[in-house]
């Protein structure tokens, strides 16, 4: 299984797209689609040169592809598409290290659905401060995850 349209347009719509290097809400030196990292693994810095629109996409491909792994690893119960392709969105934005230690996590693997979808808008939170993008952020993950 991979992320949906659904979903991937959750990513590009709450990411954005910048060719020049940024740091997000969370501290982190980003690029493209919300990119962290080069090809060869090391964090981006703010000196580097931008990006071209074809490579955004290719570290969006890369990086959707890890999340759907980390999925595919942590969650095992049965998964619609919708609510796969949520949770990729969710993984790519928080990290696989967020949903291993999850509570959302713990109660889909348990087989309970709407307490796992009820977690959702709990990480609305970058540091320590709400924000609103990540409360919609979060609002159109659960839609997707109960569709």
């Amino acid at each position: 299984m991979h992320i949906n349209e659904r979903g991937i347009e959750i990513v590009k719509r709450f990411e954005g797209l910048a060719l020049r290097f940024y740091v997000c809400d969370g501290g982190v030196v980003s690029v493209g689609h919300g990119a962290t990292r080069g090809w060869d693994g090391r964090p981006f810095n703010m000196d580097m040169e931008p990006i071209t629109e074809a490579e955004a996409e290719a570290f969006l491909v890369r990086d959707l592809e890890s999340a759907e792994g980390w999925v595919r690893r942590l969650i095992k119960t049965s998964l619609s598409e919708n609510s796969f392709s949520a949770l990729v969105s969710f993984t790519f934005n928080v990290g696989a290290g967020a949903l291993q230690r999850s509570i959302l996590r713990m109660k889909l693997n348990r087989g309970e659905y709407q307490g796992a979808s009820d977690e959702f808008p709990k990480w609305k939170f970058a540091n320590k401060r709400i924000l609103a993008g990540l409360v919609r952020r979060r609002a159109a993950e659960r839609s997707l995850f109960l569709a």
